[in-house]
């Protein structure tokens, strides 16, 4: 089954957008502990049209923090255990003889579906990963010489280990590219291991009950009404100016590429309607730099050697490049 959405849904207001981003958060946190940056900025990502991905040490909710969005968001929901041996039509589907009828039939595969969770997708083997590009990008994927649509809206996200860890491969940076943002989601304090612990004792059972709080066809509203929002040049000219100082920078062999750059502005424009805003502010960009292109800049040799970090490459440039003054509404 896939989901029926309107071609041409009403947009939403910027008051709509954020009441319901709001509530959506709200629902999320009776579950997610903790992860008041990720899970915000993951939102502001599906909101911009974008994919996500959780990059973080095993154990940290990085699966049930994309299990609580897309319940929340009430889309049709698969999940993907990416393991070595997984081929490309495990993902994509195939034709299979059906001797009732005398001929092949398409079995669709995971990826048909509204929101696909792709855990631990690093542990996928390279062609399997290159099996989502089309997906991630144009919405589709072609099967034996067929291109067929996905549902809309279609979203993905993945988990991610570190891979330094067994058994991970490094995504490929054209993958990487594709994704709007990744996020870490961090070791909790103690307060909210308590609290993680404390809830799962009180409820007695380990499922969790959560309740959607839109609908496919409410989702695809509130991306239209963010995409009513316009965005000042001179915040555009800042966000270009942060890309290409990524690209001169002195330990990045390949900077943020041009999607990049488009990727950051459309997620500061969602960041900003989700607190209520109609202009987007310097300070969106800025706050949506890190999430949006770190995960895009190639470290050289030298500099992956000595540890470097490309969040601290990408703090770095947004200390050196100057903001622009915008009214904020």
């Amino acid at each position: 089954m896939t989901q029926e959405s309107p071609a041409h849904p009403v947009p939403l207001s910027v008051e709509d957008v954020a009441h319901y981003s709001t509530t959506i958060l709200d629902e999320c946190r009776t579950v997610v502990v903790g992860m008041d940056e990720a899970l915000p900025m993951a939102l502001a990502s599906i909101l911009a049209g974008g994919h996500v991905l959780f990059e973080d040490l095993p154990g940290l909710g990085k699966t049930m923090a994309a299990r609580c969005l897309a319940t929340t968001l009430g889309l049709e929901f698969t999940r993907l255990q990416c393991t070595p041996d997984l081929l490309p039509s495990d993902v994509t589907g195939s034709s299979v003889w059906d001797p009732t009828t005398g001929a092949f039939t398409f079995r669709p595969g995971p990826v048909f579906t509204g929101l696909l969770l792709a855990d631990e997708i690093n542990r996928a083997a390279p062609r399997t990963q290159a099996a989502l590009l089309e997906a991630m990008s144009e919405s589709q994927v072609s099967v034996e010489g067929i291109t067929r649509k996905l549902p809309s809206p279609f979203h993905m996200i993945a988990t991610s280990n570190p891979v330094e860890f067994e058994g991970t491969f490094p995504l490929p940076e054209a993958q990487l590219d594709r994704f709007m943002v990744r996020l870490a989601v961090g070791t909790p304090t103690h307060a909210d291991e308590f609290t993680i612990i404390n809830r799962r004792l009180t409820r007695q059972r380990p499922d969790i009950d959560l309740s959607p709080v839109i609908d496919a066809q409410t989702l695809l509203a509130m991306q239209v009404g963010v995409e009513q929002v316009g965005v000042e040049q001179s915040v555009v000219d800042y966000a270009i100016a942060i890309a290409q100082g990524t690209r001169a920078a002195e330990d990045v062999l390949v900077g943020a590429s041009p999607r990049g750059t488009q990727s950051l502005v459309l997620l500061a424009r969602a960041w900003a309607v989700m607190h209520g805003r109609s202009v987007v502010t310097p300070d969106d960009v800025a706050q949506c730099a890190i999430p949006a292109l770190a995960h895009r800049l190639t470290l050289s040799t030298s500099a992956w050697a000595n540890g470097v970090k490309t969040q601290e490459i990408m703090r770095d440039v947004l200390n050196r490049t100057p903001a622009p003054c915008v009214v904020r509404q």
